[in-house]
Parts: C-alpha cells; sequence; structure tokens
C-alpha cells in the first residue's frame, strides 16, 4: 500500500490513457452524483411535507359533528346534534390511554370572518375558544406575558393570547401588548400573551390567531355547553388510529346516533396521514438508492471492462514480470488497487459535486426564502460513508475479473504476444 514505486506504476498506468481514463471514471462518478442529489432532492421534499404538519402532535386525530344518516331510537334521520363539555370526562372514563382531550371552538370558521377590533384598527382572524392542554397539541413559542391557565378556566376570565401577525396589524412596531384590550364582536378581551409558531402551521395564518379560555368564551358568545370539536391525543406508545373507533362509538352512544351511521361523526386521523407520508418518503428513498446503485454499478462494469482492456494491453509487461519470479498475488493486488484507485477518485469526485450542487440549493433557497413543499436538501455523513463504502467493494468487484484473468497467463504464452 505504501510503496512508491507501485503507486508510481499506478499513476503511470491511469495517464497513459488519459481521455479513457476519464470517460471511465466519468461513469462512477456520474452515478455517485445521481445517487446524492436524488436523495438530497427526496429529503428536501420530505422537510417540506414534514413542515406541514409542524410541531402538531402527531399522534392525534379531530373530531366533529355532521348531520345523522340513519334514524335511531325514534330520532329521525338528517338530525343535527353537538358535542358537549361533559363528553370529554366521558372519554376519559371509557377509552384508555389518552393523552391529552382539548375540547374547542372557533369564531368565523376557518377562513377567519370574524371581527376583531381595537382602536380604529380591525381584523379578520380565527377566535379559538381552548383549555391549556392545547399549546401541547399545538405547540407554539410564548413570545411575552404567558399561556392560557386553568385559574383563566375556572374564573372564566376574558384574556386572550394573540399571534405574531395580529400584533403587527393591531398594534405600532414598538407597542407592547401585554394589558391592552381588544374587542372580539364587541367583547372585551385583555391581552395576556403573544405566541409565534416555528412551521407550517407557522405561516402567515398560523400567527394570526386568537386563543381565549373556552369558559369564557361560551360565556361571551352564547355557546353554552357546546363543543364545536375535538382534539384527541393517545399517550405515547398508544396509537390513535387504534383507538378512534372506541372513540367514535363512545360519542355515537352517548347522542343516540345510529352505530352504523358512519357519517354522523366526522374525524381526521393525523396520525395515519402523518404514516402515510413517512411510507411515501420510505419509497421514494428507495427509488433513489435503486437509480443511484443501478447507475453507479453501470459505471463500476465500465471499469471492469476497461481493465481488462489494461491487463490485454500489458500481457506482455506482464509474462516478463512472471518470469522474473514475481509471484502471482503481487501482480493480482497491482490490478486490484489500480481498479480501487480509479473508482475512489472518481467516486469522490461525484461526491465533491453533488455536494457543491446540494450547497448551491440551499443558498438559492436562503435567498429567494421558503419554498413550498421543498426545504434544506441534505444527506447525511452516514449516506457519504455508505457511497466511499460502496465504491470501494465495487473496486474490488472491478478489478477482481481482470486481476484473475492476469495471473491466469502464463509466463511463456505473455511472453510471445505482440
Amino acid at each position: 500500500m505504501f510503496n512508491k514505486d507501485r503507486w508510481r506504476e499506478i499513476i503511470e498506468v491511469l495517464t497513459t490513457n488519459v481521455w479513457r481514463t476519464i470517460f471511465t471514471a466519468f461513469g462512477v462518478c456520474w452515478g455517485i452524483f445521481i445517487l446524492i442529489v436524488l436523495l438530497a432532492a427526496g429529503k428536501g421534499l420530505e422537510n417540506g411535507i414534514k413542515q406541514d404538519f409542524g410541531n402538531i402532535a402527531t399522534n392525534t386525530m379531530f373530531m366533529w359533528t355532521r348531520a345523522t344518516t340513519k334514524g335511531y331510537e325514534g330520532l329521525p334521520k338528517g338530525r343535527r346534534f353537538e358535542f358537549k363539555i361533559d363528553d370529554v370526562a366521558a372519554l376519559r372514563d371509557n377509552v384508555p390511554n389518552l393523552r391529552f382531550i382539548s375540547p374547542r371552538n372557533q369564531l368565523g370558521g376557518f377562513g377567519g370572518n370574524n371581527n376583531v377590533v381595537r382602536g380604529i384598527r380591525t381584523g379578520a382572524y380565527n377566535v379559538y375558544g381552548d383549555y391549556p392542554e392545547i399549546i401541547n397539541q399545538d405547540p407554539m413559542a410564548v413570545t411575552s406575558g404567558r399561556f392560557l391557565n386553568y385559574n383563566d378556566i375556572n374564573e372564566k376570565r376574558k384574556v386572550a393570547i394573540i399571534g405574531q401577525g395580529v400584533k403587527n396589524d393591531l398594534y405600532d412596531k414598538d407597542e407592547d401588548a401585554l394589558g391592552t384590550y381588544i374587542k372580539i364582536q364587541g367583547v372585551n378581551f385583555m391581552v395576556i400573551g403573544t405566541y409565534k409558531k416555528n412551521s407550517s402551521g407557522g405561516g402567515e395564518e398560523g400567527q394570526k390567531e386568537i386563543f381565549v379560555p373556552f369558559t369564557s368564551f361560551s360565556q361571551a358568545f352564547n355557546r353554552g355547553e357546546d363543543v364545536g370539536w375535538m382534539a384527541i391525543t393517545a399517550n405515547n406508545g398508544s396509537s390513535i388510529s387504534q383507538l378512534k373507533d372506541k372513540i367514535v362509538d363512545v360519542m355515537k352512544k352517548r347522542h343516540k346516533v345510529h352505530p352504523e351511521d358512519t357519517r354522523a361523526v366526522g374525524y381526521f386521523d393525523l396520525y395515519e396521514q402523518y404514516n402515510r407520508v413517512e411510507s411515501l418518503f420510505g419509497a421514494l428513498k428507495a427509488v433513489a438508492y435503486i437509480v443511484g446503485i443501478m447507475v453507479l454499478l453501470s459505471g463500476i462494469i465500465g471499469v471492469s471492462n476497461i481493465m481488462l482492456i489494461v491487463v490485454k494491453e500489458r500481457t506482455k509487461e506482464i509474462g516478463i514480470r512472471r518470469a522474473l519470479g514475481e509471484q502471482p498475488w503481487s501482480i493480482k493486488k497491482q490490478i486490484l488497487m489500480e481498479s480501487i484507485f480509479l473508482t475512489l477518485i472518481s467516486g469522490m469526485v461525484g461526491i465533491i459535486l453533488g455536494s457543491l450542487v446540494i450547497f448551491g440549493i440551499n443558498s438559492l433557497l436562503d435567498s429567494v426564502g421558503p419554498v413550498d413543499m421543498f426545504m434544506s436538501p441534505s444527506v447525511s455523513v452516514g449516506v457519504v460513508t455508505g457511497a466511499l463504502t460502496i465504491l470501494m467493494v465495487s473496486g474490488l468487484l472491478a478489478g477482481f475479473i481482470p486481476a484473475q484473468s492476469a495471473i491466469r497467463v502464463r509466463p511463456i504464452e505473455a511472453l510471445r504476444t505482440e
């Protein structure tokens, strides 16, 4: 390995026909380049899609009511009903392994059509009546003041936590929002905190939401015991997907809904959707590996073919070396080292080029700002290490057949070769 003459010979062999060496190396370089770029692109897409989930607890489902589609116990088809605050305790009593159950009410619908006023400034924002647990299911960074607590709930305090977008709209740049009042559909609420979200939920709309205590929301806007919808999170180690049928059955029984009515209780299983995304990106990663390795193998085959040609061209030289007493293993080792050296150098060039492309894409994304569904493409050090290992093994395989061919040649026959 550290023999200067051996390395001098390797360099001489590879530079004898420079263009042939370059074109041979290109196949390996291109294969490893494609592998790294495909994996980085897949990671960038994965990061962008997962950003849409933000920091939301993914082991969560959301549940709401719809009109019944079947009559039951004397009640008509098409009946509307609402969840009640007592349903929360019923779920805790009847369904095990539930970590958080957050009853929620909302003003303005998902479009945020409610009116919020402060002085002469107005805005349309989603306003949520919530319990303190919601911050564990929909995480947000409290940038000033505090979030809701159970004293707010029990005393029905008219307090509000506003998003950074709301603050930007209703307040001057350096104005302190804490202790001031905003009017939500004519009812005054004191601002006790501000927050910022850091993900998709942290886009512009995610910063323009207002959270108030569930009890004061119900009192101020005449919701009584009604619950608009629920966010339900399972314990760690339990799957909300396995619990959702039991949850829905409990709600159907409490509200006299036909057991076979599949429409009356609507739900969205975030955990199931997240697993689908995980499976999708697992498949994309597998495709990237398959395509990259297949392209890489085509380059390795090219190296093997070229090494066979090199051995053929050096048949007489090999015969002389054998006649002078050089051992077959020494000649075999020489061929293997030439193959590994060519493969590794080509692969490292491909890794460098792939890294430069990834760096360029990240720099471009930093300069133009966030791009929907794509962010921070990258490959791990483990992938690069794995690629180098593949190259080492591939170099050995590419040189093995030519090396075997070289030592099979009998010295006397090699010396006759022109």
